[in-house]
């Protein structure tokens, strides 16, 4: 799978850039800040659980440092939490027993940390008290979005696959030649499981999911049975025959204000493309649309805003993404094109700890599971995280290389910005159309900086920057990150 989307984001680069991209950052450029064009309440950060929580769901300190922003103790050093607020949690789609004869085939290729134990383990009895379901199961990732749920995280339940007695050749990786594999006769059947797992966290383990996701990039064709993970293609008529079970099923639990998430497409263009499939009616069970990130820098993030958020009304998230740049440089600058062009009101890392250094932002020994060293992109993420908060109104920069949001009630401003060029600039940020900017003493500006081609800048803060009036100017190392929080702003 990582391989897929590396040559997808490969494969998707450029069009955004060529097409769009008018504020890329360059020596003394200037970014005015637009207070009377705002993109929504910021919703929050978080990450899917799914294979990590499944190797460290016991582990109070990773809950700690990705769900709070208390300094916790790892690997000798003290740490900044990320702060993450948003826990996605992927209902599994495997069991290792046997019915009537049947099991299931799973990929040579999917390693153990990947399977994911499902609860409706066999298709002998719908009742959740019957043997037929164990609740039981995913013991480990469970227990790791129960500590999110303890630090104040608000959660999405999503399925990789349906159960893989619901799948025509059994394998939850996918079908042999990577076309559905949902069996029709299961449709409801995999909605009933969805529905079934939320109305049991809520009455039995305190979680209550806040939406629920029945597909993962269910148009993408690279679901195959000699897969690396759980998958299933499922096609835009297919979702459109589920999401009616889904709902009914959730309502016939009294679960009638969980919202429906679809459909996790795994690009920006291939998303629209599925929303624009879809009838009125089928729109009418989604209440938000997810999307994932992987087409990089390409793609038409602004079409997607305009067809989902503008003319349908919904609610926009980047629900996933990843990269394999360990630096974070790329994380930095697609993250500030979604700012730019898609305004989601959530964005959320994939895994944020992977056994590919380049994906992770901890990695750890696929051989031995043991949790490894904190990437550079750990601490980019933290520049966007730590500062931009949920509750936050998402405000207009005009570049697509700095993001700006105002809290409120605090009067602060915070700006995100990143200088992708391989030689020092200086960004100046235009605030002049806020009524009033005065900044910390002496107008002072707090600054925390990651210079991502090494050195001791890893979110390192600084007081030594300082507004002219309105105008704030500050030099960028070269492929660095950094994030002002300017007080005393008003509108």
């Amino acid at each position: 799978m990582i391989r897929r989307r590396t040559l997808l984001a490969a494969a998707g680069g450029g069009l955004l850039g060529s097409a769009l991209a008018t504020g890329t950052a360059r020596a003394d450029a200037t970014a005015t800040v637009t207070p009377t064009t705002t993109y929504g309440t910021w919703e929050g950060w978080g990450t899917s659980l799914a294979w990590w929580a499944n190797v460290f769901g016991g582990r109070e300190d990773f809950a700690d440092i990705f769900f709070t922003t208390k300094t916790t103790a790892y690997s000798g050093i003290q740490l900044p939490g990320l702060g993450l607020n948003i826990a996605r949690y992927n209902l599994g789609a495997c069991s290792w027993n046997s019915v009537n004869g049947e099991s299931m085939a799973a990929s040579p290729e999917i390693p153990a940390y990947k399977q994911i134990e499902g609860y409706w383990q066999d298709w002998m009895n719908e009742d959740p008290a019957s043997s037929s379901w164990t609740w039981t199961a995913d013991a480990t990732q469970r227990a790791m979005l129960l500590k999110a749920v303890r630090r104040g995280a608000t959660t999405e339940l999503f399925a990789n696959s349906p159960m893989w007695w619901m799948c025509v050749n059994h394998n939850p990786s996918g079908a042999a030649d990577g076309g559905n594999n949902l069996q029709p006769w299961n449709y409801r059947q995999h909605a009933y499981h969805l529905a079934s797992v939320a109305l049991y966290a809520k009455q039995n383990w305190g979680v209550d999911f806040a939406t629920v996701e029945a597909f993962n990039e269910p148009s993408s064709s690279w679901w195959t049975a000699t897969g690396t993970q759980e998958g299933c293609h499922i096609d835009a008529s297919v979702q459109s025959a589920v999401l009616p079970y889904l709902r009914a099923e959730l309502d016939k639990r009294g679960l009638t204000g969980t919202r429906i998430s679809a459909s996790d497409e795994t690009s920006y263009d291939l998303a629209r493309t599925t929303w624009n499939s879809f009838s009125s009616t089928t729109k009418g069970y989604v209440d938000r649309v997810n999307v994932h990130g992987y087409q990089g820098a390409g793609g038409r993030r602004d079409l997607l805003h305009t067809d989902v958020v503008t003319t349908s009304g919904k609610a926009l998230w980047n629900s996933e993404t990843g990269d394999g740049d360990a630096t974070g440089l790329t994380l930095a600058n697609n993250l500030l094109y979604d700012f730019r062009w898609l305004h989601p009101t959530a964005w959320i890392y994939w895994q944020v700890m992977d056994p590919s250094p380049g994906w992770a932002t901890i990695a750890y020994d696929p051989a031995t599971l043991q949790p490894g060293a904190i990437q550079t992109k750990y601490y980019v993420l933290a520049q966007f995280t730590r500062h931009i908060r949920p509750g936050m109104t998402i405000l207009d920069t005009g570049v697509s290389y700095a993001a700006a949001t105002l809290d409120r009630t605090a009067k602060r401003l915070v700006l995100v910005a990143a200088n992708t060029s391989a030689s020092p600039q200086t960004l100046t940020f235009d605030l002049s159309r806020f009524s009033a900017v005065t900044g910390g003493p002496g107008g002072l500006v707090p600054r925390w900086n990651t210079v991502t081609t090494g050195g001791s800048d890893r979110y390192t803060p600084h007081t030594d920057t300082y507004l002219s009036g309105k105008s704030l100017s500050v030099p960028f190392a070269a492929k660095s990150v950094q994030t002002l929080q300017v007080d005393g702003v008003t509108l």
